[in-house]
């Protein structure tokens, strides 16, 4: 289906983040204007073996790149900076970001060599851009990094107001969110919100992150020994907490894992994170530290298998070792998709005579989205005339859009929509007007986009049932199985211990092999001999074991070699 734009439409559309928690992408075009909010990565669940991340599909920006006047930034966490590395490889859009969101995007451009062709401007909560057509503003929101902002899009049919990602914070840490500005905003009248939906689910307010603070600082007052602390590496709020605590608690802190060295780095350069000269110690420095005086800051909160925290568990990293008076706390709760990896990290701390401190019971995470109530106060404050639930997977949306309702917002007035579809909208109308392509794409290594669903399933069927090779060598003029079958396991059975199988699944081929030479005239070929290789150890393997591997048929002609030397032989 293609994309129906009116010349006096506005669209709005997103690339990633609906029916989703992350890859947040999302536009505003208006005629030959395209205004992009965010560009971020998702990281991939247990059965996207392999692949590294899941980012948004940039087809259709690729094919109106001559539109596109700005990527603008809400904030500087992963899923919605992660992908600008491989948006600017296929295309220059000037980037808008506060200072903290553009001081991290340059580190991942300059990991990446892009930095130089790179065009990033840091904005404030009072900057305005304008362009021939749209204007674009700022509001401050709260969340669990500062300088997180909701966006106007000024768009002659009317405004287009993104939320963001925010919470009503009432103590939190740093400055608080700009209601009087939001109010100013919903007066002025606001065409279409798009609505954090993450916690949706939620009936209350998320606590405030004083809470979170109050709690850490309790917990580790009360230790005896090294506190480990593992979090987000982008919450720098969490991270200026435990500066605070160590410095009223006399620790020193040692920082570990490159994001966190990072994300430390630059909220002290920023002015974020506020220490005195003293508090950091080297990580060569580490056992000179009295244990009962130290707290090791790293990452790995989501049970990466790379990260410190698991490199610590299982005993690999080169410079830490768990001690039995060791406290590690997780100062976070498991993203969709990483319950297992956390619990199997905390199940190895406990194993190697950790106390581990994790969940919501202790106080020590909060979460940065607002529950119900925030999202009724935000609508309240915009009073939109049309509602777009994002940055959340459908339930949470379809939630959302009822929370909408309630607000006083009729229900064809409220949109949960795909990836992709666009949302028309005039001052006066609203209405579906198409769909373009807006697939997630694997990123594996260097690959981008080169791993599709049929690969994926590939993987899949691998690491269930593992790989079968059938080798055979054949004389295919004289009609004749010169060798093999041979038989090759990976990841299906013990071959040492499933001899009498193999020599089963060997006899049942030969005979396949040979009739399929025999019983068809000069009409033989490799391809009628690998379909009776499949027809035959297919529903035998699976008859014996129940199981359905991938079956590889690997057929050597005997004669193409002698032809390929004929055929030089003859050219000289």
């Amino acid at each position: 289906m293609a994309v129906n734009l009116k010349n006096n439409e506005t669209g709005v559309f997103a690339l990633g983040g609906l029916g989703e928690i992350g890859k947040n992408m999302y536009g505003v075009q208006f005629q030959d204007e395209i205004i992009l909010l965010d560009c971020g990565v998702m990281f991939p669940e247990d059965d996207l073996l392999g692949i590294d991340y899941v980012i948004p599909d940039f087809s259709y920006i690729m094919q109106n790149q001559s539109k596109v006047k700005a990527l603008i930034i809400s904030h500087g966490h992963e899923d919605h900076i992660g992908g600008i590395p491989f948006l600017l490889q296929q295309i220059n859009v000037p980037i808008y970001a506060g200072k903290l969101a553009a001081s991290l995007i340059r580190n991942k451009l300059q990991e990446r060599g892009l930095l130089r062709q790179a065009e990033i401007h840091e904005i404030d909560e009072d900057a305005v851009i304008r362009f021939r057509k749209t204007t674009v503003s700022f509001y401050l929101t709260t969340h669990s990094i500062p300088e997180a902002y909701g966006v106007v899009v000024k768009t002659p049919p009317g405004n287009i107001v993104f939320t963001g990602d925010y919470k009503f914070d009432f103590t939190p840490v740093g400055k608080p969110a700009d209601l009087h500005r939001m109010a100013k905003i919903g007066e002025e009248g606001v065409l279409v919100l798009l609505g954090d939906s993450t916690n949706s689910e939620i009936p209350t307010f998320t606590k405030s992150e004083q809470v979170v603070g109050q709690s850490i600082k309790n917990i580790i007052q009360k230790v005896e020994g090294r506190v480990i602390f593992a979090t987000f590496a982008s919450n720098v709020s969490r991270l200026q907490q435990v500066v605070e605590t160590a410095q009223e608690t006399g620790r020193k802190i040692a920082v570990f894992g490159r994001s966190m060295e990072s994300a430390i780095k630059t909220g002290r350069e920023l002015g974020y994170i506020k220490d005195d000269d003293e508090l950091f110690v080297e990580q060569r420095d580490l056992n000179r530290v009295p244990a009962e005086q130290l707290i090791i800051l790293c990452t790995g909160s989501q049970g990466e298998p790379m990260a410190a925290l698991s490199r610590i568990a299982n005993g690999t990293h080169r410079q830490i070792q768990v001690q039995p008076n060791d406290t590690v706390i997780f100062s976070s709760s498991p993203i969709p998709g990483n319950t297992m990896s956390v619990n199997r990290v905390i199940n190895q701390l406990c194993e190697v005579g950790a106390h581990v401190i994790h969940g919501k019971v202790n106080n020590i995470h909060t979460s940065g989205h607002g529950g119900q109530q925030e999202q009724l106060l935000m609508m309240r404050l915009m009073k939109p005339k049309y509602f777009m639930p994002v940055h959340g997977e459908f339930r949470m949306q379809s939630i959302q859009a009822g929370l909408a309702q309630q607000t006083g917002i009729p229900k064809e007035n409220c949109f949960v929509m795909e990836n992709g579809q666009m949302l028309a909208v005039t001052a006066d109308s609203a209405r579906i007007a198409g769909k373009f392509t807006a697939n997630s794409i694997y990123v594996d290594g260097s690959g981008i986009g080169d791993i599709g669903h049929v690969v994926i399933r590939d993987r899949r069927n691998l690491s269930e049932d593992g790989l079968v090779v059938i080798s055979a060598t054949l004389d295919y003029e004289n009609k004749q199985l010169v060798s093999g079958p041979d038989i090759m396991s990976r990841g299906f059975i013990y071959m040492r211990e499933s001899s009498d199988l193999i020599h089963s699944l060997q006899s049942s081929l030969k005979s396949a092999i040979n009739r399929g030479l025999n019983e068809n005239g000069n009409n033989v070929s490799e391809r009628l001999i690998r379909d009776m290789i499949m027809d035959t150890i297919v529903p035998l393997i699976y008859e014996r074991t129940e199981r359905s591997p991938m079956i590889m048929p690997v057929l050597l002609d005997i004669n193409k070699g002698v032809r390929r030397r004929k055929q030089r032989t003859e050219q000289e």
